[in-house]
């Protein structure tokens, strides 16, 4: 049984910075590709950012250059370091894994791809 814990979120103003962390208890998290998503209300879920088990990322491009993600694999934790955050931001984040290996480069960006979601945590950005 694969579990994942999201933690980190909270309420900031906007130009702060926030680093969220994720917890992937049970399977084999080296090989996972590991995901942020995030879901603002009335909105679709939609990719953050990604890291694939050789350290590949991918970045959504309304966001490229406030974010980044890494891994720990001796820790079975992914973080998402996010800065100058603006209001936009406000969202619940989720923390998801993929099970499967990607090569190349290529990273999936639809929630579909992946197996394993944590509860979320609430990111809300004032101005």
């Amino acid at each position: 049984q694969v579990h994942v814990m999201e933690s980190g979120g909270g309420m900031v103003q906007a130009g702060d910075s926030l680093r969220l962390s994720c917890l992937v208890s049970g399977g084999i998290f080296s090989g996972y590709t590991m995901a942020w998503f995030r879901q603002a209300p009335g909105k679709q879920r939609e990719l953050v950012a990604a890291v694939t088990s050789d350290g590949s990322t991918k970045y959504a491009d309304s966001m490229k250059g406030r974010l980044t993600i890494s891994r720990d694999n001796g820790k079975n934790t992914v973080y998402l370091q996010m800065n100058n955050l603006e209001p936009d931001h406000t969202a619940t984040y989720y923390c998801a894994a993929d099970r499967h290996r990607y090569s190349g480069g290529w990273i999936p960006t639809t929630s579909s791809a992946y197996e394993y979601w944590g509860q979320g945590t609430q990111v809300t950005v004032s101005s």
